[in-house]
């Protein structure tokens, strides 16, 4: 964090804003200090990493499709703004986290071929020599010592914001590179590209693409005689092409050449995520929007609320509203309408709700471990998860979801600005979706046990995390 200072060069913030922000720095807020104004940016200008610290309204709900300068200029903005700000990005990234590489022995993806990744990779702060010191901690000495470990991850340029795909997606589809910004995760914290796709009605069949990622090309070959018709014509909705904000055929667009848009399948690849991050479509204005990363679409069927922020209670109506335009009917109009109509979101809800997750071996009928499969480190995972750990009471059922949202009221912890209520996401087959929370911030099922710790200030001792964890990899 010292050397977040150094990111706000292309930012005009007050005098005032700044030595604010200083203070912050040094741990000098006090319990009900005000948070900073929000600066003014315009599109493509840097915003800061630790958006957490602001509040604001902004000067308007709308956007517009006709950008402030001409192509060109808007082209070299952002191509000579991108290597100095992907340098900042990984020094920033690198002041929150440790990616050593390190996996979990013998733990694989779903697919078999990517290894789940060991933490916890989080950076404690000076003052802090390990994870366990924060069971001595109250939340009130956490914050005023500034000892959190995990704030929230911002959009690397909020101002322009929308969809940043992983280095695996881009190197096999280039027309989705961006001229302003790229992934700042590495690609092993990443889930596996392609992943599996198993569906509820051919289980026999384990995964259906056999390694392929499945493409409008290659669709009906891999899935005709398997579907029906009404699921077939959802699937290919799902990898169709639409024009959005900023991958479109207009000059207000982030790739360099013209681009068709983005498929629901580019994000959600084979039903499940590529790691791709977006910002939260539920609120304005642009800086106050949470970073939020792509959920899988597995299990959907076994959901009652869908979305992050909002309860969106159908399959056929999350796909009817998806927020390409990022809200904004206005945008919509000069971008160009999707034109999907009902009985077309109702069949990509169809396919949607045939999305199984991957299998469990050692869980039987009602989710509990079968003893004979499970070691002893798991089964003692499954006793915190169901007593000490509370884990159950958030995610429980054949899902381990409760489906409602959530305040974990995490400003306890530091100063910022409340993020409010989120979704209770599944912890079936989990371990093939890092990074966990919303926004990413726990890169590992480690950093995630570690955070829960010490937000719901569980006490866990070094071998209960571990044995958490031990239970989580086979869910």
């Amino acid at each position: 964090m010292k050397k977040v200072v150094s990111l706000f060069a292309s930012v005009l913030i007050t005098s005032q804003c700044l030595l604010a922000y200083a203070d912050a720095q040094q741990g000098v807020f006090k319990e009900g200090a005000s948070l900073l104004p929000y600066p003014h940016v315009e599109a493509g200008d840097r915003t800061p990493f630790d958006l957490w610290l602001y509040q604001g309204k902004g000067a308007s709900s709308f956007g517009s499709p006709t950008l402030s300068m001409s192509w060109d200029e808007w082209v070299k903005k952002n191509q000579t703004q991108k290597p100095q700000l992907m340098k900042d990005v990984e020094s920033y990234m690198a002041s929150r986290f440790n990616f050593s590489g390190e996996v979990i022995e013998g733990v694989t993806m779903s697919g078999g071929l990517k290894p789940v990744m060991k933490g916890p990779v989080a950076i404690l702060p000076e003052a802090i020599t390990e994870f366990d010191e924060y069971n001595a901690l109250t939340p009130k000495q956490i914050k005023e010592r500034d000892l959190f470990p995990y704030k929230p991850l911002a959009h690397p340029i909020q101002s322009t914001a929308h969809m940043v795909f992983p280095d695996s997606w881009i190197s096999r589809h280039p027309e989705h590179s961006r001229m302003d910004v790229d992934h700042d995760f590495p690609d092993a914290y990443l889930p596996e590209f392609p992943a599996p796709l198993f569906l509820t009605t051919h289980l026999e069949l384990g995964d259906v693409t056999k390694g392929q990622e499945i493409t409008i090309d290659n669709y009906y070959d891999i899935f005709n005689g398997l579907l029906t018709p009404e699921q077939m014509e959802g699937l290919k909705e799902l990898l169709r092409p639409t024009p959005t904000t900023w991958f479109n055929h207009t000059s207000h667009r982030i790739t360099l050449k013209p681009s068709k848009g983005v498929a629901c399948f580019d994000c959600h690849v084979n039903g499940h995520t590529n790691g791709a991050f977006e910002l939260a479509p539920d609120s304005r204005p642009n800086l106050a929007r949470l970073r939020t990363d792509t959920p899988t679409m597995r299990g959907n069927y076994n959901l009652a609320q869908l979305s992050s922020k909002r309860s969106i209670r159908s399959m056929d109506h999350f796909a009817e509203i998806e927020e390409y335009f990022d809200g904004d009917p206005g945008m919509q109009q000069a971008i160009g309408a999707r034109a999907a109509k009902k009985e077309v979101t109702n069949r990509m809800g169809d396919f949607n709700a045939i999305i199984d997750f991957p299998p469990a071996p050692k869980l039987d009928p009602l989710m509990r471990l079968l003893p004979d499969l499970a070691t002893p480190g798991e089964l003692r995972g499954e006793a915190i998860f169901h007593g000490k750990g509370q884990c159950v009471a958030c995610h429980s059922g054949p899902a381990f979801v409760d489906d409602y949202m959530h305040d974990l009221k995490v400003e306890r912890f530091y100063v910022g600005r409340p993020e409010g209520p989120i979704k209770t996401f599944p912890l079936r087959g989990i371990k093939d979706t890092p990074p966990y929370l919303h926004d990413g911030r726990l890169p590992t099922l480690h950093d995630t046990v570690e955070f829960f710790n010490i937000v719901l200030q569980l006490k866990l001792t070094k071998q209960e995390k571990e044995d958490l964890v031990s239970y989580l990899l086979v869910l």
